[in-house]
C-alpha cells in the first residue's frame, strides 16, 4: 500500500524517524477509512524557531506549537498538503505529558493528517473526536511507551 503513496518526510532539522514504512502504512489507512484519495503529503521536521516563524507569517499567531498544517488539496475528496512539526516541542510536551517521545510523535502526526481529513479542534467537542480518532491511529500502529521510532 505505501508504495504509491506519495508521503515524504523531509528533515530541516537533524532527526531519526523509523518505521517509516509502518507510518506511511498507517496513513494510507486513515486516509482510506476517511473516503480520501491522497495525492501528495510532505511531512516537514523542524525546530522551534523554524515552525515559530511559519506561525507568525501564515498564521499570525506568535507562540511555539508542535504542528502546524498547510491544507492544499483541490477539493474535500482529496489530499494534498504540508505538516510541519518542531521536534524540539515534541520532546517537550511527551516530558511534560509523561509519555514516551515515539507516542507524542506519531499522535502528532495523525493530529496533522486529521486536520487535512477535516478534523478540527477548536472546542471541545472537536478536540475529543480528535483524540478519538488519534487513539484509534496509535493502536492501529500498536504504539506502547516502549515503542522506539
Amino acid at each position: 500500500m505505501y508504495k504509491s503513496a506519495k508521503i515524504y518526510f523531509l528533515f530541516q532539522k537533524r532527526f531519526r524517524l523509523n518505521r517509516k514504512k509502518e507510518i506511511k502504512n498507517a496513513l494510507s489507512h486513515l486516509f482510506k477509512s476517511e473516503r480520501k484519495k491522497l495525492i501528495s503529503l510532505n511531512f516537514i521536521f523542524c525546530s522551534d524557531k523554524f515552525l515559530l516563524k511559519i506561525n507568525q507569517r501564515f498564521l499570525k499567531h506568535n507562540f511555539l506549537t508542535d504542528v502546524v498544517t498547510f491544507d492544499l488539496s483541490q477539493n474535500k475528496s482529496e489530499i494534498e498538503g504540508e505538516i510541519y512539526i518542531s521536534t524540539e516541542r515534541i520532546r517537550e510536551n511527551a516530558k511534560k505529558l509523561s509519555l514516551g517521545v515515539s507516542e507524542e510523535l506519531l499522535r502528532v502526526i495523525f493530529h496533522g493528517a486529521l486536520h487535512l481529513c477535516g478534523y478540527s479542534d477548536k472546542n471541545s467537542k472537536q478536540i475529543a473526536e480528535m483524540r478519538k480518532k488519534e487513539n484509534q491511529m496509535l493502536c492501529f500502529m500498536n504504539v506502547s511507551r516502549e515503542t522506539n521510532i
